[in-house]
């Protein structure tokens, strides 16, 4: 009986857990946020409001409810491979020794710097290295067909609710469960390496008070139906939740528009910025051409693996196919 409480625990630890997004302190003031938005902003009634915030044919919704089923599929998932994958502490300390074995002289070159400006450095570089790795790999992921295979599950949501964040196919989970420990096991090592033990994190319940910011701005906004703008110039530098959602609009003038996590300056200063501009009733999901369930389980977690197989084989017989024009040719 206990093992089986253990494991409903384990599964549902994200809403007690302040690291994570689910975290329900972030989910209620998400909520806060959204009341004063609706009835200060724009003028709803408070019963409306409720009503909008709520809404049945959001959560209820067959995208809604396969995003619940995938969540607690891919935390049983995530439960046995997370021994396997890498860690932040094991790319750093190879980076650190790496960095202390080389012919660099800058070990602990800055040991006496004021603790104070280490740990705000320290702080601002994890949050800024976590949050552009996070820009690269989801480009990357529109940009590769490969990847756009896997990324495509996130994007077949009609659907938007805070746990939209958690539907994605295994194999992307992996992927950025490493982009996050090369990330940021980088910036331990090198920051270790050259301030020393005044190495530390400005935290707040165990958060990088930068992440604890993001995510009590109503982080969880950005996967909803609930299209908060900020000014246009604020937009430049940070993502509303608006923005994200254009993002997940099947207008084609949104496509490969707002990658940015929490930051927007990144698809800003690569060209891929779109500040909202008074867009309502957006329609999320893939198009027609590409369309696949938004409920359906085993589409959504097979179909990418057929399609990777299948983009493999055409790769493979090409390759064969130019081989042997080549040898026939000499």
């Amino acid at each position: 009986m206990m093992e089986w409480i253990d494991l409903g625990f384990g599964l549902f630890s994200d809403f007690a857990n302040p690291k994570k997004r689910l975290f329900f302190g972030y989910l209620g003031l998400s909520i806060l946020i959204a009341m004063i938005w609706l009835i200060i902003f724009r003028k709803t009634p408070l019963r409306e409001s409720l009503a909008r915030i709520f809404d049945r044919k959001v959560f209820f919704s067959g995208s809604a409810i396969a995003d619940y089923k995938v969540f607690l599929i891919n935390r049983l998932f995530t439960g046995f491979i997370s021994p396997l994958l890498l860690t932040q502490v094991g790319i750093a300390t190879a980076i650190y020794m790496a960095l202390v074995r080389s012919d660099l002289t800058w070990w602990g070159i800055y040991s006496d710097a004021s603790k104070t400006l280490v740990v705000a450095l320290f702080s601002l570089a994890m949050f800024l290295a976590d949050d552009f790795t996070k820009y690269l790999v989801h480009r990357w992921m529109h940009k590769w067909p490969m990847l756009w295979s896997i990324h495509k599950v996130h994007h077949s949501a009609e659907t938007l609710t805070p746990m939209t964040v958690y539907r994605i196919h295994p194999l992307e989970g992996i992927l950025y469960a490493s982009r996050s420990a090369v990330a940021q096991g980088s910036v331990i090592s090198v920051f270790y390496y050259l301030f020393g033990d005044q190495v530390d994190l400005y935290t707040v319940v165990g958060v990088n008070v930068l992440v604890f910011m993001f995510h009590v701005s109503g982080s969880n906004l950005r996967h909803s139906h609930i299209d908060i703008r900020y000014p246009k110039w604020v937009e430049h530098v940070l993502i509303s939740p608006a923005q994200h959602q254009l993002h997940h609009s099947v207008a084609e003038e949104h496509f490969d528009k707002n990658y940015g996590a929490a930051l927007a300056l990144w698809d800003w200063l690569f060209g891929s910025l779109y500040v909202s501009e008074g867009q309502h009733d957006m329609k999320f999901g893939l198009l027609a051409s590409e369309r696949q369930s938004a409920s359906e389980l085993s589409t959504l977690y097979f179909a990418p693996l057929r399609e990777i197989y299948q983009r493999l084989k055409r790769n493979s017989v090409r390759s064969v196919r130019f081989v042997s024009k080549a040898l026939r040719e000499k």
